[in-house]
Parts: C-alpha cells; sequence; structure tokens
C-alpha cells in the first residue's frame, strides 16, 4: 500500500507517537523515538524523511543498513515511546524493556501493536550544515552541537493493523 492511499496524517502523528528503527548489514536492530520528518515526492517517487542526530545509538544503524521502519503507536504506548527516547539502545534492550513485540518483514521490523508502519529504503542522506541555515532561529536547537542527519527513504510499503 501506498501513503497516498490512507487517510494518515503523518505530520500529526509523527510529532507525538513515532518509532524509527534501522537495521544494520548484520541483521540488528535498533530503535528511538523521532520526532522531526516528513513525506512527499522526490525523483518520482513517494518519499519519507527523517532526522536523526549522531549521537544517537540508532544513528550506527541508520549509516551501516539500508532499511528502516516508521512505526506510529496510539496513547497506549506513551510511556514505551518516552522510555524509547531518552534511553540508550547502548545500555539496554528497549525491546524487552518496553515489552515491543515485532516481526521482520523482509528484513524490516514491524512492531505487533503499531496503527501503521511505514517501510523505508534508505536513497539519501546528508548533514545539517552551520553555515547553510538562512534562518538563525533554526540553530536555537544545536546550541551543543549535534546537528543532525538527514535522511530520505523510499516508501516501500505501508502496513497498517
Amino acid at each position: 500500500m501506498k501513503l497516498t492511499e490512507t487517510d494518515f496524517n503523518f505530520a500529526s502523528k509523527i510529532a507525538a507517537s513515532a518509532l524509527l528503527t534501522a537495521t544494520n548489514k548484520s541483521g540488528e536492530i535498533n530503535t528511538m523515538t523521532v520526532s522531526w520528518g516528513g513525506t512527499g515526492i522526490l525523483w518520482g517517487r513517494e518519499v519519507a524523511f527523517v532526522f536523526v542526530r549522531p549521537e544517537r545509538y540508532t544513528f550506527g544503524f541508520c549509516e551501516d543498513g539500508e532499511d528502516m521502519s516508521l512505526s506510529f503507536f496510539g496513547k497506549e504506548k506513551k510511556d514505551a515511546l518516552t522510555f524509547c527516547g531518552t534511553k540508550s539502545g547502548r545500555d539496554v534492550d528497549k525491546f524487552e524493556a518496553c515489552n515491543l513485540k515485532y516481526t521482520r518483514q523482509n528484513g524490516v521490523c514491524v512492531f505487533d501493536d503499531a496503527q501503521i508502519t511505514v517501510v523505508l529504503k534508505k536513497l539519501y542522506s546528508q548533514n545539517l550544515k552551520e553555515e547553510c541555515f538562512v534562518n538563525d532561529s533554526c540553530k536555537s536547537f544545536y546550541q551543543n552541537g549535534g546537528y543532525h542527519k538527514m535522511y530520505i527513504c523510499e516508501i516501500k510499503d505501508v502496513i497498517s493493523l
């Protein structure tokens, strides 16, 4: 299914209820809460774009592999989303700690209780750079550095419960 074939409002959902899960070349996965991103059409494809700071453990998975998923949950998973946004996969197994059950579909993590999962294939990535900001107010997000890296990914599938 394509995202454009659904009535899913990506912009309203990503800020509150999304996990980005990346798979590295070894097949290992890690997940983190994300709240920045969007969707659109680019290069004749339906795409999603997300942003990850290099300090995050999931960043290495995004760099190493090509496959990712964005999973959106209801309010009942608010505590799990908060946990996955504040704890590192370096230190804790988030899947076990939050009772996040999943299956793999074509190598990509699909959570059993996600309302919708967007299956992604990485197409392009680029570091945000201080000198590229045209509006200085955006720099306030980077008082201590840690500029995000943007990943543009083709939407390969949309899985809805």
